[in-house]
């Protein structure tokens, strides 16, 4: 990705990553576009205004929209119709999107129209451009996509912002448009041609938050890798299950991937392999490659749907300046999307099946080997964690339902000339819901399992698993009697939710 001396992102609708995506939604990177974005963008225009003035028609530039593309609009009535598409579509409900997904919202827009195909005004992406860099956001509800034609009843309110109307964030204060316009010295324009259309139609707000989910998803697979490394140890699990050998024979490449993983973080350990009771580990132990390594392969498949996303052209319909034509096509329908986004839910779920598995297997006195009920040195009179492992059954039960396909629906819309959706955007909110209750889980996990080991004789941890464990205890304390644990779950999932083990994660690698 070209940068400027200021470090700001160049778009030009090709190369945008979901790195970048980060850098600009959390991070606040400004954007700009290329040289040749910018050119390509006029051109478009330019066929578009000679299109509108020709008197043929042409869909969403001289026509309605949906089943009413049978109905003529004249070149005069050009801008009503585009302003009344952003009005009558803004229906969205619901929760507004937070920032850093409004944010990446805009961000993937713009790149999306930087391709040239859109045909939209410059001087409407010059504003997106300027509110997001300025973080005037508007403010977008959640629900209301049926993904297909793209995300439309959403967008608009995206687009509403740049109209002057609806409801925006000005240094995180809410606010009407055009107060918020006003307070960044910026300016409403004019929608004409078929700027409505380049605005709402498309994947963008299942991609942006796809994205985000996706780059949550990582970070909860390296957590629950680190974490499970740490229970593993305080059950003195058995390392022969981790042999490079017996995975190789199985050829599954997250699998591969993930043994060696266990056995960086495990290397020098001394409480592994030394229970004299049994030969080999339940499942959650045994199996973590096997388990873990499936989603490490499904997070890299949506990776493969959504890097050409990122840079995909998905409004309808798209302007070809080199022939001089406007064609419509179906490439705002979002079922590739969708049925990633649907398995990257289920395959993210299963990292917090499996360890609420391993909390139970670690506060039961039954499973634990010796370890003092709930791991507290006084029960009866103290619970211990006894309630934690409720809260990460709660969430993974949670999870099931979430994990329910949106994709396998599709409900006809405008008089059944949309007759076929993908729902991809409730995929992508579900998704990135999924990530949330994991991390809360994996945080339960890593208290547990490092009381575990404060509760047994002290030896030496594995080179990974003893940055883990300090990871823990700089920031959760050992139980010693009752308290509230509410608080340090949720400062464990945040640290999380940051890449806080990612970063110990490339640590152990490099060693």
């Amino acid at each position: 990705m070209e940068k400027t001396e200021n470090s700001i992102l160049i778009l030009n609708g090709h190369d945008l990553t979901a790195d970048d995506v980060y850098k600009v939604a959390v991070g606040k990177k400004k954007v700009a576009f290329s040289d040749d974005a910018r050119r390509k963008m006029q051109a478009s225009f330019e066929l578009v205004k000679k299109i509108a003035a020709s008197g043929k028609a042409s869909y969403g530039i001289s026509t309605g929209f949906g089943e009413m593309s049978k109905v003529y609009i004249s070149e005069e009535n050009n801008a009503e119709l585009q302003h009344n598409l952003i009005v009558s579509h803004a229906c969205g409900v619901g929760e507004a999107f937070p920032e850093v997904a409004v944010r990446a919202i805009m961000l993937l827009r713009l790149n999306t129209l930087a391709s040239g195909y859109s045909g939209v005004n410059p001087r409407v992406t010059d504003l997106l451009m300027s509110c997001l860099n300025a973080n005037v956001l508007p403010l977008i509800p959640q629900q209301g996509s049926l993904g297909a034609s793209g995300d439309l009843a959403n967008l608009a309110h995206m687009a509403l912002l740049l109209i002057g109307e609806g409801r925006a964030f000005c240094d995180g204060v809410e606010m009407s448009a055009a107060d918020a316009l006003a307070k960044s010295n910026l300016e409403a324009v004019q929608l004409s041609g078929k700027d409505g259309l380049a605005l709402i139609n498309g994947t963008t707000i299942m991609t942006a938050v796809g994205t985000l989910a996706l780059l949550r998803a990582e970070k909860c697979l390296q957590a629950a890798t680190a974490a499970s490394a740490l229970t593993f140890e305080a059950l003195h699990g058995f390392t022969s299950a981790y042999d490079e050998r017996i995975h190789a024979l199985r050829q599954q490449e997250g699998q591969i991937q993930t043994a060696k993983y266990m056995r960086q973080f495990l290397e020098g350990s001394e409480y592994a392999n030394t229970r004299l009771e049994d030969v080999q580990d339940p499942y959650t132990l045994r199996c973590i490659p096997q388990v873990h390594g499936a989603s490490l392969d499904a997070i890299n498949y949506v990776y493969s749907i959504i890097r050409p996303e990122l840079n995909a052209v998905t409004d309808n319909p798209l302007v070809f300046v080199d022939t001089g034509e406007v064609i419509s096509g179906g490439n705002f329908h979002g079922q590739p999307l969708a049925l990633a986004l649907d398995f990257l839910a289920i395959a993210t779920a299963e990292l917090a099946d499996i360890s609420e598995r391993r909390i139970e297997r670690l506060v039961n006195p039954q499973l634990s080997g010796g370890l003092p009920a709930f791991l507290t040195e006084h029960g009866g009179l103290n619970s211990g964690l006894m309630i934690p492992q409720y809260t990460a059954a709660s969430l993974v039960s949670e999870n099931k339902v979430l994990a329910h396909p949106a994709s396998v629906d599709s409900i006809p819309s405008s008089a059944n000339k949309e007759d076929h959706v993908s729902m991809g955007a409730i995929s992508a909110r579900k998704a990135i819901k999924v990530t949330e209750n994991v991390l809360h889980v994996i945080a339960i996990e890593l208290i547990a399992a490092a009381q575990a080991v404060d509760l047994q004789e002290k030896r030496q941890l594995g080179r990974g698993t003893q940055l883990v464990y300090d990871f823990v205890r700089e920031q959760v304390r050992f139980l010693d009697r009752d308290r509230v644990l509410s608080d340090d779950i949720i400062k464990l999932k945040k640290l999380l939710s940051q890449g806080a083990l990612s970063q110990l994660w490339e640590q152990v690698q490099e060693v």
